[in-house]
């Protein structure tokens, strides 16, 4: 089959490409997913994302041992699903600041250059909108249904350190603390393919492959023409190849299609189509510690999937089936030298442990901490056919500093007179280390991913950069990277928000013929 654009993966950036490129009735787009359809009531109900984790719908990664984490091998979810992380994610629309978009130092990337895409797409719910969210767009923002009573406390106990309560958290700075925006439509997950792929399905020039996993791109010279899947079957391009299968899918598919560093392509038996050595380079993930104490009053969310709150979410879309678990956040420098937020707290109103796989014992809370700017890099390999993971987890000693220093102002927050009458002694498996080395400690052992990876197709003016700053792939022809691996850093948020920034902009790019 034949289609003027093939898209790779249906993820946040690829719903909003096979939408915005199929609005033109004189295009033919084609969209190819490995994974099925998004039709899970776990999928639907926002509380329910970590039971969907190790499933079909997970690609279920491992990355390679950390050696600055005890050795450890860490389990990476990523959505192999329609609509994709955004599936599976925890809802948080959290877009960063406006230092994030400037530090690129991209031509049409800085912040103001942004802006409008990240408004085009927002419709925000029970607010006017103005200079900061979009009112029209198609992704649903808005306010948690039913926030737990501990939400407030935590609000308050951000105030009472000083912190300030923000209106806006999606504005230029966010700096201080306020409940977390969620993509969710009346209490009810609102995905990418909610949003962009389900409105579009009804236009006869779009096809959607599921169950298709893309195992090369095809080349004529340096030409791509299309995709081969399944073993042998192909979807041809007559304009362009577009790879939005993420920062682990999308530099694993350019490797298996002999775009990379010509010497590793070789050792794993790919001949080589364009020596590009950055391919699956600049690995950045924000990396994720936390605190935990018992709760005095029996009001978490540790019985949140009762017989009486599955009704009540089935009937009336609310109580706490509705939740994200991340409630409510706080951005913090943790010193004074710091240009911006370098650690972000994350509130949740239960003991969220193991990504959420290991049941609670009891009622507990959360506060999550969550290292923004990580100066560690890692990269993407080939293993075969599968992917090397390594991020490299603490190989700059600075990360590690940054965490114990957002670990002790966690701590502070559970010490304040509004968390009180909430926060008892430490919970299981926190052991309330106190120095600096104990809480080191604990960093290296238990750490987790927040499931933020990007970074690895990185955008650049330079010649060096794996795409440039209209996404194409430098050295190849009609191919583009469109989504998260194409950041050249993390922003201090979210990485949701800017996969669909970068889809609406790559859209436009693609759209304009730039």
């Amino acid at each position: 089959m034949e289609y003027d654009y093939v898209i790779v993966g249906a993820g946040s950036a690829g719903c909003v490409l096979a939408n915005r490129l199929s609005a033109d009735p004189g295009v033919s787009v084609a969209l190819v997913e490995a994974g099925g359809q998004d039709d899970k009531l776990e999928i639907r109900m926002p509380a329910g994302f970590a039971k969907l984790f190790k499933t079909d719908y997970d690609w279920n990664y491992t990355t390679a041992k950390q050696g600055e984490m005890s050795g450890r091998e860490l389990y990476w979810p990523r959505g192999r699903v329609l609509g994709g992380s955004s599936s599976l994610n925890a809802q948080m629309w959290v877009r960063g600041c406006g230092l994030d978009y400037d530090q690129w130092e991209v031509p049409g990337w800085s912040y103001e250059d942004v802006l409008p895409y990240f408004t085009r797409a927002e419709r925000r719910v029970g607010s006017n909108g103005g200079d900061v969210y979009g009112t029209e767009g198609p992704l649903y923002i808005s306010e948690l249904r039913s926030p737990n009573v501990t939400t407030a406390a935590f609000l308050r106990a951000c105030e009472e350190l000083g912190l300030r309560r923000l209106e806006e958290l999606n504005g230029r700075s966010n700096e201080g603390c306020s409940p977390t925006p969620v993509t969710q439509n009346r209490g009810r997950r609102w995905s990418s393919a909610d949003a962009y792929l389900r409105p579009a399905l009804k236009r006869p020039n779009l096809t959607v492959v599921t169950g298709a996993t893309v195992d090369r791109v095809l080349f004529e010279g340096r030409r791509a023409v299309g995709v081969e899947h399944g073993g042998g079957a192909q979807l041809r391009a007559r304009r362009e190849v577009i790879l939005s299968a993420g920062a682990i899918g999308s530099p694993h598919l350019l490797m298996r299609s002999g775009v990379g560093a010509a010497g590793e392509l070789r050792d794993a038996g790919v001949e080589v189509v364009r020596d590009l050595p950055e391919v699956g380079k600049n690995l950045q993930d924000h990396l994720s510690s936390g605190v935990y104490v018992e709760c005095k009053q029996p009001v978490t969310l540790t019985k949140a999937e009762s017989i009486g709150n599955l009704l009540r979410y089935i009937v009336l879309r609310s109580g706490m089936l509705t939740t994200n678990v991340g409630e409510a956040v706080a951005f913090v420098r943790t010193s004074a030298e710091e240009p911006a937020p370098d650690i972000e707290l994350i509130f949740a109103p239960g003991p969220f442990v193991d990504h959420g796989l290991t049941p609670p014992t009891g009622h507990g809370l959360t506060v999550g901490v969550v290292l923004l700017q990580p100066e560690s890099r890692g990269r993407i390999g080939l293993n075969g056919r599968d992917p090397l993971i390594d991020p490299a987890y603490l190989s700059a000693e600075a990360d590690v500093k940054r965490l114990v220093a957002g670990l002790k102002t966690a701590k502070q927050v559970f010490a304040t007179a509004a968390m009180r009458p909430y926060a008892g002694g430490p919970m299981a498996p926190y052991w309330a280390p106190e120095s600096d080395e104990e809480l080191a400690q604990w960093v290296r052992e238990r750490a987790e991913t927040l499931y933020h990876p990007a970074g690895t197709c990185r955008m650049g003016a330079d010649e060096g950069s794996v795409v440039d700053p209209t996404l194409r792939v430098r050295g190849v022809e009609r191919l583009r990277v469109v989504d998260v691996s194409i950041m050249p850093t993390l922003n201090r948020g979210h990485t949701h928000a800017p996969a669909i920034m970068i889809g609406e902009k790559g859209a436009d790019l693609i759209v304009k013929g730039e």
